[in-house]
């Protein structure tokens, strides 16, 4: 009888059939335990009994013998009273909880369910393990051991795709987990790994254990090996140690350890390269994330990231020990946080350790405080203070301290369909410099003071009405909103550059004030804001199937404020025209574009547009186009890429994974990766060739090849890591193969 999902509370109730006195209809089986003091009622049965009452009794020809939680079976049977020992011959069967052995012969202590069969034959219904022996000891209801025997979960018991072959099997239901002993690993009859201690799960629970392996061979490393060992140390914490070979670097050596508390979180992941045999050098990594939560609004949090050179991670890249993405820069922070009803306050030390020409400050330290207040009398108020000293490393480098502060105060008028919101801002900052660099504007002082007040008037209304489209009703929507804001020019030369650089300009900067992120630059600015939005929301479910929006900003004076002293002010107007939509054309089907027009400088500043369809699941297919005129923060070099990426199936249990990222200015591929999936009963295959290019701290991007592979074995092994986690980064919706069947009872198959 089958005996999938189990039911919980009303739906487990018994149902009655017609009066209170009828017979009650249990919609799934269940076990009732006696009681402590209950001995358990034993049934004999068999074509021929004979036996003496209280002492013993003999079973021919279908025997079996039952008590509560297990049953004993063969041709011919005999259970001994005094001692509790049944003796069974031919066809045996011993069923305990769900798990089955069968062999010639066998005997069982039948309360201490504890005794041997001779030649088994095994099954563990609850995992689908199953294998054979020279002989099972049953050493209680929860724990067996295998002599000389094997052990799969293949459907297929003649030739299964793998299994393990060991002198000794311990299995242990309650912990959920089996030990093979002086065990091999087989995986179509190859021998594939030989250990003298080889633990598996026997649930779907984390389980200590070896992970997928996962091997490639790269234009950089060689063949390269990784073979990951998982320690579920604690349902808390747990720790994952992945010696590593590369053919042409040598060993190398991994761990990540996780922990979570009921006060604290975090990871560690460290990596170590003693000698690469390419650069002679010791390299490694060192990534240590951790928060703690202290109480009464205190908290504290480290985030310390360090490596041995700078192209570690471009280097050594791989799922199993460093991000597939480069950087040059790398961030080592301690901060205490404290956050009580309208504070917030944040007091950090931050340190980069960085290998470009990058200016990225240090904080040593920073104090920063906000304070907010919402409806006091219809009135928004609050502040930021900001106490910095930012260093450098290099001697040719402006460095020094500043304190800000920021005070607002709005009145928001808000109403039914309608909202009107002005809001004054100050902006106050004070420079005290120890050191100027050779670079700086002529005539730099020392001690810089700037204060620039701000005028916002923000305003809005929504219109709804009901519309029919297609034979669906819809309500759309028409949401205009103006947004004005005026700052006087003040002059910025002086001022230095610490933390600030120019905000990007699209959607979700159209009602910004300033036109900078930072505290070192406030932009003057005499302009107006204007923006249409339009929706279309599905009336029944509130699903929103389309947004289109129109934006237009304006200058009234040319702004004059730039990011560094020697650029231009020709090209820093802001009137520009922005369109945008997004479009659920169907459930499986989105659409989003949007383009940004300069109208003072007639060409388009930047635009993108994208599809992504997903019919069904492991059914993806993106694309999209992305173009950004060349500016100071690209270096002046721009963005004209095409990037396509999907999964799919191929054929029954073959599906494909895909990422071109193409480049139209410089006619290259940028990132290419293609590949397959074979996802089978009880293993699994991934097979990808890649080409990546890294940005370094070099003027060169350097580029590369590999071809990986990860194979796994279900109910051995399971892991996202490696490959399959350079199929999701790669893949927007990308979804792993499908999760097995739901677990069955052990009331599955009843005997």
């Amino acid at each position: 009888m089958p005996g999938y999902a189990q039911l919980a509370g009303d739906a487990a109730s018994a149902e009655r059939l017609s009066d209170a006195w009828s017979l009650r209809l249990a919609p799934q089986l269940a076990e009732t335990p006696n009681q402590p003091d209950v001995k358990p009622i034993t049934f004999a049965l068999g074509d021929n009994v004979t036996g003496t009452v209280d002492t013993d009794v003999s079973l021919k020809g279908d025997a079996e013998l039952r008590r509560y939680g297990f049953v004993v079976k063969g041709d011919a049977l005999h259970y001994d009273v005094d001692r509790d020992t049944a003796d069974a011959v031919g066809h045996v069967g011993i069923v305990s909880k769900g798990d089955e052995f069968n062999g010639p012969y066998g005997q069982l202590h039948v309360d201490a369910n504890e005794g041997f069969i001779a030649q088994p034959k095994y099954r563990f219904y609850l995992s689908g393990g199953w294998g054979s022996g020279a002989r099972a000891d049953l050493l209680d209801n929860e724990r067996s051991k295998i002599v000389d025997g094997t052990y799969s979960t293949c459907a297929c018991e003649t030739n299964p795709a793998w299994y393990i072959r060991a002198s000794q099997f311990t299995m242990d239901s309650g912990a959920d987990e089996g030990v093979a002993h002086n065990g091999v690993l087989y995986f179509q009859n190859i021998p594939l790994l030989a250990s003298p201690w080889l633990s598996f799960p026997l649930d779907g629970a984390r389980r200590s254990g070896l992970l997928s392996p996962t091997w490639s061979m790269s234009s950089k490393n060689g063949v390269d090996i990784t073979v990951p060992y998982y320690f579920n140390i604690a349902p808390n914490y747990d720790l994952t140690i992945a010696p590593r070979y590369m053919s042409k670097r040598g060993e190398m050596l991994s761990a990540d350890y996780r922990y979570l508390t009921s006060t604290s979180a975090g990871s560690l992941s460290i990596a170590w390269l003693p000698n690469d045999m390419i650069t002679h050098e010791r390299r490694y990594s060192i990534d240590l994330d951790h928060v703690w939560n202290i109480g009464s609004g205190f908290s504290a949090y480290v985030n310390y990231n360090r490596v041995s050179d700078a192209n570690v991670s471009t280097d050594l890249g791989s799922g199993s020990a460093f991000p597939t993405s480069s950087t040059t820069l790398y961030q080592q922070e301690a901060g205490v946080r404290y956050n009580s009803g309208p504070w917030s306050v944040l007091a950090r030390e931050q340190h980069w350790q960085s290998f470009s020409s990058d200016t990225t400050y240090n904080r040593e330290p920073q104090v920063n405080v906000h304070y907010n207040r919402y409806d006091v009398g219809g009135f928004d108020y609050g502040f930021e203070a900001d106490a910095t000293r930012f260093t450098l490393s290099s001697d040719d480098a402006t460095q020094g301290t500043r304190f800000v502060f920021n005070p607002f105060v709005s009145y928001p008028i808000v109403r039914p369909g309608w909202f009107f919101t002005p809001t004054i801002k100050w902006h106050f900052a004070s420079y005290d410099l120890t050191s100027i660099a050779s670079d700086a504007p002529a005539g730099q002082p020392r001690n810089v003071n700037v204060s620039i007040p701000t005028l916002t008037l923000d305003s809005g209304m929504t219109f709804e009405r009901a519309v029919s489209l297609f034979g669906r009703s819809y309500i759309q929507t028409l949401e205009p909103r103006l947004f004005y804001v005026y700052t006087p020019y003040r002059d910025q030369t002086y001022v230095p550059l610490f933390d600030t650089t120019e905000a990007d300009f699209g959607l979700g900067e159209l009602f910004r004030d300033n036109a900078f992120v930072g505290n070192d630059r406030v932009s003057d600015a005499n302009r107006v804001t204007a923006a249409l939005t339009s929706r279309f929301i599905d009336a029944a479910t509130g699903d929103e199937r389309a947004r289109f929006v129109i934006a237009q900003r304006y200058d009234f004076r040319q702004p004059r404020v730039t990011l560094y002293d020697t650029e231009s002010t020709a090209n820093v107007a802001r009137t520009s025209l922005i369109l945008g939509s997004s479009l659920k054309v169907a459930t499986d089907t989105n659409i989003e574009n949007a383009l940004q027009y300069s109208q003072a400088n007639n060409y388009l500043t930047q635009g993108s547009v994208g599809l992504a369809w997903s019919p069904a699941t492991a059914h993806v297919f993106n694309v999209a186009y992305r173009y950004t005129r060349a500016n100071t923060t690209l270096d002046y070099q721009p963005v004209n890429q095409i990037i396509v990426s999907g999964q799919w199936p191929l054929m029954k249990n073959v599906a494909s994974v895909a990422r071109v990222n193409y480049d139209m200015s410089t006619h290259r591929l940028i990132a290419g990766l293609l590949g397959v999936q074979y996802d089978a009963q009880c293993w699994s295959l991934a097979l990808a060739f890649e080409k990546y290019t890294n940005s370094t701290g070099s003027t060169t991007p350097s580029t590369g090849t590999r071809v990986m592979m990860q194979l796994q074995l279900k109910g051995l092994s399971r892991s996202d890591r490696g490959l399959l986690d350079q199929f999701k980064a790669d893949v927007p919706g990308y979804s792993s193969a499908p999760a097995d069947d739901a677990p069955v009872s052990r009331f599955s198959d009843y005997q």
